[in-house]
Parts: structure tokens; C-alpha cells; sequence
């Protein structure tokens, strides 16, 4: 599973298993023992995750709107993308 981005205990990883599940772009994410998949509009789909650190997540997703996009795109066109920058 391709990790995007590792910061405050958050793990952020984006990966495509099946086309039927993943019409809203999204991804996947990992604290405290708990996953969720988020919306790259910052909506929980599916799963549970701590409510301070989704305000987190949600503020890099923000932060790093366009970059989460461009992830996207290349992982629908079966290409390699990058890692993106963790909050500090």
C-alpha cells in the first residue's frame, strides 16, 4: 500500500483495490488503531478515526489539496506518485 504522508501518529496511504468502491476519490487512513477511508474533501466514507486527529488530517488535506488530486489521477492511470509533505 503506497504511503502518501506519516505525521502526529497518522499514516495516510492511497491504493486502489476495486473500481466499484473507489468512485470518490479518496484515501486511506491509519491512527491509534483505527482506519478510516476520507474523501479528499475531508468526509469520513468509511471506518472510524479519532475526532482531533481528523481535524489534523483534515488541515493537511487543505494544505495539500492539489497535490492529493494529482495522487489520485496517476494512481486511475496505474501511475507511481510521490510521497507528500507531513505536517510539522
Amino acid at each position: 500500500m503506497p504511503e502518501l504522508s506519516r505525521f502526529f501518529g497518522i499514516i495516510v496511504r492511497m491504493y486502489f483495490v476495486d473500481a466499484n468502491q473507489h468512485h470518490t476519490p479518496h484515501i486511506h487512513v491509519e491512527s491509534n488503531g483505527k482506519t478510516a477511508s476520507v474523501s479528499l474533501d475531508g468526509r469520513v466514507l468509511a471506518g472510524q478515526i479519532d475526532k482531533r486527529k481528523l481535524t489534523v488530517l483534515q488541515a493537511w488535506m487543505l494544505l495539500h489539496e492539489e497535490e492529493l488530486k494529482a495522487a489520485w489521477q496517476s494512481l486511475l492511470n496505474a501511475e507511481p506518485f510521490g510521497t507528500i509533505e507531513p505536517l510539522r
